[in-house]
């Protein structure tokens, strides 16, 4: 299988970004029933979204802990959406990462394709010498994940599957403003943190770096 056909999108709109999937999604789908070849098949969207807060189709909105007056004065949107998981938050500094892909082309279900982006991300951020893993009854990737007291997620995940083609993905934090992870209950969690790359080392790093590394682990795995 060849590698992914990455399209970094820089900083884009959340929902005009969601719309393009939908169009994505749909060619792919739609070339599958009708047993065309799609060039498309392995399409990767990296991007980064101004302030923004979704909510995964089976997730709580008491989740969300502020009202539509505060999400204006911190200059944030909120929106619904079809992808599985809760509420999340994404924005400046997070990469976000959506693989719109035939999971039957590489014979996985589900399951096995949450595992394998999880796998990408641990071995993307050991490049910074972070020890990333997976945490019991929770998608993602965790720093000190067996360690209650400690575990912090660096890594949400939230996937949408239709007709065996994937969308929505990955939003690693990078050089992520974390305070805006204070008006939300991180996918549905209130005991553990979140965390990011640039927390954890003291420093930012260089964004094009990480999107580098990012596709250079996606097709090892792959």
């Amino acid at each position: 299988m060849a590698d992914f056909n990455y399209e970094d999108l820089g900083l884009k709109d959340y929902k005009e970004c969601w719309d393009y999937q939908e169009t994505i999604h749909a060619a792919v789908v739609n070339d599958k029933l009708t047993g065309k070849k799609s060039s498309d098949i392995n399409r990767f969207l990296l991007v980064e979204h101004p302030h923004v807060y979704t909510l995964g189709k089976s997730g709580d909105e008491h989740n969300l802990l502020i009202n539509a007056d505060f999400l204006k004065k911190i200059d944030a949107v909120y929106y619904k959406i079809n992808r599985g998981g809760d509420i999340t938050y994404h924005g400046p500094g997070q990469l976000v990462g959506y693989p719109i892909i035939d999971l039957e082309n590489y014979k996985i279900g589900v399951k096995d394709y949450i595992f394998r982006m999880e796998q990408a991300i641990i071995r993307t951020i050991a490049e910074y010498g972070l020890e990333g893993a997976l945490k019991d009854g929770a998608t993602g990737v965790w720093l000190d994940s067996t360690i209650p007291a400690k575990s912090r997620k660096i890594c949400a995940i939230g996937v949408r599957i239709s007709r065996y083609v994937s969308m929505h993905g990955f939003a690693l934090n990078v050089n992520t403003d974390m305070r805006y992870f204070n008006y939300i209950n991180p996918c549905g969690f209130i005991t553990y943190g979140v965390t990011s790359i640039e927390k954890e080392l003291g420093r930012k790093v260089d964004m094009q770096e990480v999107k580098e590394i990012i596709k250079s682990k996606f097709n090892e795995i792959y």
